[in-house]
């Protein structure tokens, strides 16, 4: 089978991960489900994991990508009490950006089908959903700041707080992407590549936002962190304009935190959706829940809009996290995997 193993530490991509062509299929053990993926997600983090920032003593050649929805082909004895081959499932686990990842039974999701919508659920609307409901405290008419809000994660994070009635901006870097935010629910779109950030907030929110979503890092770091309410609370989930540097880090003006958070008695909290595992299960069945209600929109960018059009094959895996790190994707990047007949099991 293909897969694409991280042959070389490094945030460059395509430096650090190989496409190996005739990996044997790997065998489920008595647990196990084996999963024949058909679509996996592209996070900003895979450049992460690709660097070894996660855990430093793992070292090359290992298994990349983070999430997967397919079909059970085989499984073990213990895992046929609650799966049969040819069932639909989700699962997050390291290993997925591979025609076939063993899935340990209690760590998969199952699916009435196999949808790429489902995929946008399990990392980037589960970390939307838990990290708003633990550290978010929304209510009511309360302002909500989404940064990347027309993102894989951002799209999430509009909906839901729009869901618990608050008064939701969202910077975004295109017309385009502002169209689908106001499409979805959002108050206010701010194109940060032909908007003034910081005017348009101290403009029309004098008094400032009580909660920020803040996925970028960097300079919008620092402009959310200045438009803070009184007993503000910022959310970081990632940062994302420093992923591709040496260090991981874009600079912040952080010798002035302390005195910005004491004025305003804000705070800011980080966010990894590892430390809560505990509310994973409950978190997903609520977002699919109102997935099939149709109070949630997924969406999905294949990269039809991209230049060398739809990703398609984990050969496309290379394309598609430089379509992420350019900016052009609305939604969730979601690249699908054919079943090719050469690979039988």
């Amino acid at each position: 089978m293909k897969k694409l193993v991280v042959t070389k530490l490094s945030q460059n991509f395509r430096e650090a991960v190989t496409l190996q062509q005739d990996s044997p299929v790997p065998l489920p053990g008595d647990g196990d489900l084996l999963v024949r993926n058909r679509f996996v997600g592209i996070n900003a983090s895979d450049i992460n994991y690709s660097a070894g920032r996660y855990d430093p003593s793992v070292k090359p050649p290992f298994d990349i990508g983070f999430e997967g929805v397919g079909d059970v082909v085989a499984l073990g004895l213990s895992a046929s009490a609650s799966y049969t081959v040819g069932q639909a499932v989700a699962y997050v686990k390291a290993g997925s950006f591979a025609e076939y990842t063993v899935v340990p039974a209690k760590q998969a999701i199952p699916l009435p089908s196999v949808k790429p919508e489902f995929l946008t659920l399990m990392l980037s609307g589960a970390t939307a959903y838990i990290s708003l409901k633990e550290l978010g405290n929304l209510s009511e008419g309360k302002k909500v700041l989404v940064t990347a809000a027309a993102g894989g994660t951002g799209q999430f994070a509009v909906q839901l707080a729009k869901a618990a009635k608050c008064h939701v901006i969202g910077t975004c870097s295109s017309d385009e992407k502002g169209g689908f935010l106001k499409s979805i629910g959002c108050d206010c779109t701010i194109n940060y590549k032909t908007e003034n950030v910081e005017s348009v907030l101290r403009k029309e929110y004098p008094e400032g936002v009580d909660v920020v979503y803040e996925s970028v890092g960097g300079k919008m770091f620092d402009l959310a962190l200045d438009s803070l309410a009184t007993k503000g609370c910022l959310i970081i989930i990632g940062f994302i304009a420093g992923y591709q540097n040496p260090t991981g880090l874009q600079p912040i003006k952080a010798e002035l935190l302390p005195a910005k958070l004491l004025k305003k008695s804000a705070s800011i909290r980080g966010f990894f959706l590892n430390h809560y595992l505990s509310e994973y299960k409950v978190a997903l069945k609520d977002l699919l829940k109102m997935y099939e209600r149709g109070d949630l929109v997924c969406e999905v960018d294949f990269g039809d809009m991209s230049p060398e059009g739809k990703f398609i094959g984990l050969e496309s895996v290379f394309r598609a996290v430089d379509y992420m790190y350019m900016g052009k994707n609305i939604g969730k990047i979601v690249v699908e995997l054919p079943h090719s007949v050469n690979s039988k099991l």
